[in-house]
């Protein structure tokens, strides 16, 4: 995309370090370098990780739509104690392991329309990178090696703490007292570890080793984006230590003014009151939620809290025989206290309910089905005269604006999902009202053809509803007939007999066999000769 020269975004954002809502002002005109930490790949991911990754495809997607050349890296940790240890369990080397869990974090955020970066730096093919930067630590007296390990000075960087706000002195009253004795400061941490028995080594000044983990982005990000770059992106537990460790390591070899001009952190996701994360094991990962929704509804209802803001997954198990929920207790005793039903730990496995994503699969229906309403509207009517009502046009035409409004005030994409609503609305209104009037029709027609331009422009910022709306509801109802057991052979046996009936003109039996479907939560649609059905 060309854009001018002298070119500068309209965003504003909530940057960290200042710790205020500032506008975004890059380093060039017209170009912007944002930087993503990651994924550790030992494991499935996790909707923790969906944030992380949906956060800064957000700001790529508002920043190219304002015409700006983005480039976008978001690193993989293809080393770390947790691969190794994973691989040992599995009896195979951890770049396996890696290569394993990197296809399926892929994977799984391609489901999720999540964008690609442009560059993916791995740390196995950057040491070369990070050895420099630690020599260059070392030089300046910055870093000391002990015994083949290497240890960044925390008392030498005078700016220590700056991004999340502590104060070093206190930090080093509350440390805790470090095993490693060698340490010169138990706050100091690891640029380089020596390597151990059977553990994954490079050759470095220093002997044969490893890097430490925030050694890894500080290095790779400077090398495909600059010393300097406007935007690091990633989830408020890596503000401290690992994003602060990353500043004062780029920083103490390349001077104060140099790596990220404005830091971009997204709020926790909670389970039962606590952030969900692998170490409390209180997690689902993305496959076990996108086997039971859509991952469009998981996109959705991501993107309906602010990204800063703390997000509540809540998750509701119920008793298969009364269907009424059941607390932790009574799921570890597996036996329904309403009822007293005595089940398995795995049949309730396949009870589990997100009263959220409930919501979010419903509304996110309901946005494809104005979609497909209004691209059928038309295509049934392509004689229909151009000419339009300004007025009614203007009302959908608000849609494109107030969506990218709220998505440059600080990406707030709770706030753009709102502004479809008026459109959404309108629309449905509009079509229940004029079908079959005439006099009503040139005006209909403009209406929804803009409406339908204005909903392509603002799934492409919020990467949501650019799917083909039938294919889409189809795979939709199948999704939650799975989740509600509902017996679809016998919808289809239902349906068709219903079919046979209307055109032997048996009504009476047709409206029978309506209500029965309809008793089974079913809702069909007549369309000529043909029925349809939904939930």
């Amino acid at each position: 995309m060309t854009v001018e020269a002298s070119s500068q975004p309209s965003l504003q954002l909530y940057d960290t370090l200042s710790g205020k809502k500032v506008p975004l002002q890059t380093l060039e005109p017209g170009r912007c370098r944002v930087y993503c930490c990651g994924p550790t790949v030992y494991d499935m991911s996790h909707i923790g990780h969906a944030r992380a990754a949906l956060v800064p495809d957000i700001l790529v997607r508002v920043l190219r739509a304002e015409g700006l050349f983005v480039t976008y890296a978001r690193n993989i940790t293809d080393i770390d104690d947790k691969i190794i240890a994973r691989a040992a369990e599995a009896g195979v080397s951890p770049e396996a392991i890696a290569t394993q869990f990197t296809e399926e974090y892929h994977r799984d955020l391609d489901a999720m329309a999540i964008v690609r970066p442009d560059i993916e730096p791995k740390v196995t093919a950057h040491i070369p990178q990070i050895i420099a930067m630690v020599e260059g630590l070392i030089a300046k007296e910055l870093a000391y090696v002990v015994e083949g390990d290497v240890y960044y000075r925390v008392d030498r960087f005078a700016g220590y703490g700056k991004l999340s706000k502590r104060n070093l002195d206190d930090m080093r009253a509350g440390a805790r007292v470090d095993v490693d004795t060698r340490k010169e400061n138990p706050l100091d941490f690891a640029l380089w570890k020596a390597a151990k028995p059977g553990e994954p080594a490079w050759d470095s000044p220093w002997g044969r080793g490893r890097p430490g983990w925030h050694i890894e982005c500080s290095a790779m990000s400077v090398e495909h984006l600059g010393e300097s770059f406007d935007i690091h992106t990633g989830g408020r537990d890596l503000i401290f230590p690992h994003h602060e460790n990353e500043i004062a390591q780029a920083q103490g070899v390349h001077g104060e003014c140099s790596f990220a001009r404005h830091w971009v952190h997204n709020g926790f996701v909670n389970f039962a009151g606590e952030k969900m994360s692998k170490s409390l094991g209180n997690f689902f990962t993305m496959r076990e939620v996108t086997a039971l929704y859509h991952p469009e509804v998981m996109r959705f209802f991501l993107l309906g809290v602010h990204y800063r803001s703390g997000i509540n997954f809540d998750v509701e198990v119920r008793c298969p025989s009364c269907n009424e929920a059941m607390d932790a207790e009574a799921q570890k005793a597996a036996t329904c206290p309403s009822c007293g039903h005595q089940t398995t730990a795995e049949v309730l496995k396949g009870q589990v309910v997100f009263p959220g994503l409930e919501e979010a699969d419903d509304r996110v229906a309901y946005v494809y089905t104005t979609i497909a309403r209004a691209s059928e509207a038309l295509e049934r009517f392509p004689e229909i005269p151009e000419e339009a009502d300004v007025d009614l046009v203007a009302a959908v035409g608000e849609l494109e604006g107030n969506v990218r409004k709220a998505m440059l005030d600080d990406l707030n994409t709770s706030a753009a999902l709102a502004a479809l609503s008026p459109a959404l609305s309108e629309v449905n209104r509009l079509i229940d009202t004029v079908r079959g009037k005439k006099a009503k029709r040139p005006s209909y027609r403009a209406h929804l053809r803009v409406f339908v331009a204005a909903m392509v422009k603002a799934s492409k910022m919020l990467g949501v509803f650019h799917r083909d709306a039938a294919a889409y509801l189809q795979t939709r109802r199948d999704l939650k007939s799975q989740r509600i057991g509902l017996d679809t052979a016998k919808v289809e046996a239902l349906i068709d007999e219903r079919t046979a009936a209307r055109e032997a003109k048996d009504w009476a039996r047709a409206d029978a066999l309506r209500e029965q479907l309809a008793g089974m939560g079913v809702s069909v649609q007549d369309s000529g000769d043909t029925s349809t059905w939904t939930l």
